[in-house]
């Protein structure tokens, strides 16, 4: 378990909190590209407890600015987005993509119209657009890093599936459910999977509940096996991918060859909340109708989802998609089908992660997401998420000592696949040596395990 205070750093993200300092040294995804069209309404946003709205300008240029007007500190979600600026309603000062006051229509000291335009920007990040997705850098302007070459961000659009969602949880809840192997044989147990729910909750991963768990540090964060006993002999190796601060790589169906990929980005809103990104895709061919039917009927990744608006703790308006199974309906939970057809009676994948995630015992103040971590009793199964929490750690005090994490320099570490296989080997590093070469994008250099390797218990 963690100690008070390692439980506050991993967890606290806002303005000058250490995680919050480590999360501005990376790119993140912001908001999905298809959200904001030229001069189309503004989108409400909270990141890393930063209030700040999205724009696309007339020419198609991303802004990703401060939500106020730096005038009277008005709203700037109801100005107008027109000819290449943000055009606040109160007075009508108007900001371009980079924060700069570009118009100041009730001030009538032009001489000093020049100067004050300039003292009176607003705060803006960079941005970029790569996969569908509009990515933020928050960081200081001279430690910008690349952009991780994830796999998914470099195909067609008609390969790959891209979406968002809010969870009602710090960051740290998502992350650690993401590389957690063990709950897949119970929560996420069918006892009579549905054919049109072909999901990764197969017969396979129900059967053993207790994998074995090995995990390899790597110089984007580490990838782990876990190794369960196949019904038909042999053993089932799920080789996942965590990548610093929380990108996931989940392996897919048992295969010879690599051909789909899916993970999840969870984004700190604030401290109790989360925008959770999926990517789901394919490298060989377009998505074909049923699988882009798996995506959107929420069975899998995202949940039931629909556009709408979320307001946070303070008051505070974000626009996101609104999980329509949720803690206020007790996430559609039926308990015959618990009984009869799988273990949680929940419907969805990330439904019923949610509701275990986002009902979590916190630490006393209501409202928060975060979980008391003092109180755990972890095991060997755990192993992943023990590893994850040292690795952030580390990556913390090594930056308060001016130490830059070495993923943000090399974008082509973040090239890599997870994949799953059925064989004799009862051993990761052979499983490695045998398989590692589908682990690993075409054309990259693969990434040797650190010379720690974590192993198998705690």
């Amino acid at each position: 378990m963690l100690s008070k205070e390692e439980n506050e750093l991993l967890t606290r993200v806002g303005p000058g909190t250490p995680m919050g300092n480590l999360w501005r040294r990376f790119w993140l995804p912001a908001i999905l590209s298809n959200e904001i069209t030229p001069d189309s309404p503004p989108v409400r946003l909270r990141i890393l407890g930063e209030d700040l709205i999205a724009f696309r300008d007339t020419s198609g240029s991303v802004g990703i600015t401060a939500a106020y007007c730096s005038h009277r500190r008005a709203p700037l979600y109801y100005g107008r987005n027109e000819e290449c600026g943000i055009r606040c309603s109160y007075h009508g000062w108007k900001f371009d993509v980079k924060g700069h006051c570009i118009d100041m229509p009730n001030v009538n000291n032009t001489r000093n119209l020049d100067n004050m335009k300039a003292r009176c920007g607003i705060p803006a990040y960079p941005t970029k657009e790569a996969g569908g997705v509009v990515w933020i850098y928050m960081g200081p302007s001279d430690k910008q890093p690349t952009l991780p070459q994830l796999e998914w961000i470099g195909l067609p659009e008609e390969f790959r599936h891209v979406s968002r969602w809010i969870q009602r949880t710090s960051y740290l809840q998502g992350v650690e459910g993401e590389i957690d192997s063990s709950h897949i044989s119970f929560l996420h147990r069918d006892f009579k999977p549905d054919a049109d729910a072909k999901q990764h909750r197969g017969k396979d991963l129900a059967v053993d509940g207790a994998p074995e768990l090995t995990v390899h540090q790597t110089e984007y964060g580490f990838r782990y096996g876990s190794r369960r006993d196949a019904p038909q002999g042999g053993s089932l190796w799920r080789l996942t991918q965590w990548m610093v601060p929380m990108y996931s790589l989940i392996p897919k169906a048992p295969s010879d060859t690599f051909t789909h990929g899916a993970g999840r980005a969870w984004v700190p809103i604030d401290d109790n909340h989360t925008t959770t990104f999926s990517y789901n895709f394919r490298v060989d061919a377009p998505l074909e109708p049923e699988e882009l039917e798996l995506f959107n009927n929420g069975s899998f990744f995202p949940p039931r989802i629909e556009k709408g608006k979320f307001t946070l703790q303070d008051g505070y308006v974000i626009d996101t998609y609104l999980p329509l199974a949720n803690k206020e309906n007790e996430y559609l939970i039926d308990r015959n089908l618990q009984r009869t057809h799988n273990f949680t009676g929940i419907w969805g994948a990330n439904e019923q992660d949610r509701s275990l995630q986002e009902n979590m015992q916190g630490s006393g103040l209501a409202g928060r997401g975060i979980v008391d971590r003092t109180q755990e009793h972890l095991v060997g199964a755990d192993i992943a998420i023990v590893t994850a929490r040292k690795i952030l750690l580390k990556l913390i005090k090594d930056l308060e000592q001016g130490i830059e994490p070495t993923a943000c320099t090399n974008g082509d570490l973040y090239a890599v696949r997870a994949i799953s296989h059925v064989t004799d080997i009862t051993d990761f590093s052979e499983f490695e040596q045998a398989y590692g070469h589908l682990a690993v994008v075409p054309g990259k250099t693969e990434t040797g395990p650190a010379k720690e390797d974590v192993g198998r218990a705690l």
